[in-house]
């Protein structure tokens, strides 16, 4: 069978919107790529599940270990202080020494790849994501896994293209069906996983009905895998709410409204301290490696002493919605966590932020819905939908992709009753941040990447 024509695709994607007509020339090109896809979906479903469970693991033994120690209380603590500054360091040592591509949530990489200006070392990106992610992540620095999931996912799919080099296609489709994958499989959220490679890598993308196939498929598959090791719950266990009146929804509206502005200066705090700190570390080894070392010492110790405001926050969520605190210390709380989550995502330590934005928002939420229902009792039944609300709205601020904030949520929630005033939150939330200038989050840190690149290739 002849081979599959060299498909040439406008460069540029980043600013442009593009659709590819016709990707495949033979029905057996076609079938190829739906069983890789297929593949990459289950091979990610797996990896991710042993990623979540490693991460677990070494989070709880660390914590099991500071309860075991014997002798003064500040001797543990401070034993367990260095011990979370080595695992960091190590993790920021191994990311830095063998795969910096690996830093951060990895997004920006996949973006980048599928736009081909890079390309993805899965040799060196999958083992050292795994092992320096599990370690930042276990460390408790408010850092979540679902970015690393999504490179994770890319790199699976870069890797299983390597069997079909013929198709000269294969490589762009089953990157984006991994990445699409991996957040189908670490939010158990298949919907999201689709709707995210479709609309927040849509300048990336290339839109083809076999390549929108590939990436469903992918996605579904992942999540069946994830779903078989633990069961088709709902990621985090909440009330199921009723329907606000639509004569509330001017409220969510007006949180959306709010949330817009948090959302460009959440963009703004990332990019700043990401840059402040790149020009401290000077692309050295050694500030690098002390960089995680004292992150880890600190959220070590901020996990003993306030855990709330240590970890990626997912079951924070769970128990504040459940067990409300007031307004006053719910708004304490997200200050706190605001700060902690800037620094630990800006500091290139391998993990993501989408669960820490998520707890963010819970918590800013929860605390409007509680001042919100003393000011409007007739409007406000329930304080805690609009701490489901605002999960979604600042997800749909920063990373301005409000129908994947929307179905992420009620996904994660298993809150499908909800999608109207999730809908009012998001849209204006998207819309205030649009108004006011604020670009993407990770399409701002794709460009940030490329004059690192740049900047370090002139030395």
């Amino acid at each position: 069978m002849p081979k599959s024509p060299n498909f040439r695709f406008f460069q540029g994607g980043l600013l442009k919107h593009r659709t590819t007509p016709k990707l495949l020339s033979t029905k057996h090109d076609y079938i190829v790529l739906l069983a890789l896809s297929a593949g990459v979906g289950a091979l990610t479903g797996l990896i991710i599940a042993l990623f979540e469970a490693a991460i677990l693991w070494v989070n709880e033994h660390r914590m099991l270990l500071f309860d075991q120690l014997s002798g003064p209380l500040l001797v543990k603590v401070l034993l367990l202080m260095l011990l979370g500054g080595i695992m960091t360091g190590f993790a920021f040592w191994l990311t830095r020494r063998f795969a910096p591509e690996a830093s951060g949530s990895g997004i920006p990489h996949i973006e980048g790849a599928l736009d081909g200006i890079y390309d993805i070392r899965w040799r060196r990106v999958l083992p050292v994501k795994f092992i320096a992610g599990t370690l930042a992540i276990g460390s408790g620095m408010v850092l979540g896994r679902e970015g690393p999931s999504i490179q994770i996912g890319g790199a699976i799919g870069r890797m299983l293209s390597d069997t079909a080099k013929r198709y000269a296609h294969a490589t762009h489709i089953l990157t984006a069906a991994g990445a699409a994958a991996g957040l189908a499989a670490a939010f158990n959220a298949p919907l999201a996983g689709i709707l995210f490679v479709i609309e927040e890598m849509r300048p990336q993308f290339r839109y083809n009905i076999t390549s929108i196939k590939c990436v469903t498929l992918a996605a579904a598959i992942g999540t069946i895998v994830m779903r078989s090791f633990h069961g088709q719950q709902a990621v985090m266990h909440i009330p199921h709410f009723t329907v606000p009146p639509l004569t509330s929804l001017w409220l969510f509206l007006l949180l959306g409204t709010l949330f817009g502005f948090i959302g460009v200066g959440f963009n703004h705090w990332i990019l700043s301290a990401t840059k402040h700190l790149k020009h401290h570390q000077d692309n050295k080894l050694s500030r690098i490696v002390m960089t995680g070392v004292l992150f880890g010492s600190v959220f070590t110790l901020l996990q003993i002493l306030l855990p709330d405001a240590a970890g990626s926050g997912i079951e924070l969520i769970t128990s504040i919605i459940q067990d409300p605190l007031t307004w006053l210390l719910l708004v304490g709380l997200f200050m706190v966590r605001l700060l902690g989550t800037v620094a630990c995502f800006a500091s290139g330590a391998p993990g993501g932020v989408f669960t820490p934005m998520l707890t963010l928002g819970t918590l800013f939420g929860l605390a409007y819905g509680v001042i919100a229902a003393d000011l409007f009792p007739g409007f406000v039944a329930e304080p805690a939908v609009y701490a489901v609300a605002g999960m979604g709205a600042l997800f749909a601020a920063t990373v301005r992709a409000p129908v994947t904030g929307i179905i992420l949520v009620v996904e994660m929630t298993d809150n499908y009753a909800l999608i109207l005033p999730l809908l009012m939150t998001c849209l204006g939330a998207t819309f205030i941040a649009q108004a006011l200038g604020g670009k993407p989050l990770y399409s701002e840190l794709l460009k940030l990447s490329l004059r690192d690149n740049k900047a370090i290739d002139k030395l």
